[in-house]
């Protein structure tokens, strides 16, 4: 969901420090493990508040994914990584 630019105006960038970050695996139907991390980038806290009182952030992340089993039979051949000196 995109945040309105309005919506930043007067927010405030938030430092944090990395306290747990865990890979969730999930098991595909085609037989491969993948692995997915997010990885916070930086946080903003907006002028904003939930019913409760409580502050609304915005965060900028990224998603790691990486393919841990992969069964033979949906690979790829490899691609030929001969080195050949220009």
């Amino acid at each position: 969901m995109a945040i309105p630019q309005d919506a930043l105006v007067d927010s405030v960038d938030v430092d944090f420090e990395e306290v747990e970050e865990h890979w969730n695996v999930y098991q595909l139907k085609d037989g491969t493990k993948i692995k997915v991390k997010l990885i916070l980038r930086g946080v903003k806290r907006l002028n904003k508040y939930e019913p409760d009182g409580t502050p609304v952030y915005v965060t900028n992340t990224i998603n790691v994914v990486r393919a841990v089993e992969v069964p033979d039979s949906i690979k790829a051949k490899p691609k030929d990584r001969t080195f050949s000196p220009v």
